[in-house]
């Protein structure tokens, strides 16, 4: 199942500037595997060393976070669209 990840500017140097890339997944964790087979680096970026989304990195299947889904497990159907979006903070 295809699907296309939404990669933002900070993580652009691991795909050679691409800002979308086409993988393979069913979940957002297979999503992950597959873009870190073709990207390396990427689920260091995104995920902790419990292998959990990172507090400051979100990610949303369609336009529905996967932290008020089913996390990691979330289904992302073929032809969807996973974004990574990093949390943005100041003051």
């Amino acid at each position: 199942m295809s699907v296309t990840v939404r990669v933002p500017a900070t993580l652009r140097a691991l795909t050679a500037g691409e800002s979308e890339i086409s993988v393979e997944g069913d979940t957002v964790a297979a999503v992950l595997d597959s873009l870190e087979s073709s990207h390396p680096g990427f689920k260091e970026r995104i995920l902790d060393d419990a292998g959990e989304l990172r507090r400051f990195v979100n990610l949303f299947v369609s336009d529905d976070d996967v932290r008020f889904l089913n996390g990691l497990s979330t289904a992302v159907p073929a032809g969807e669209t996973l974004s990574i979006v990093p949390a943005v903070a100041g003051g």
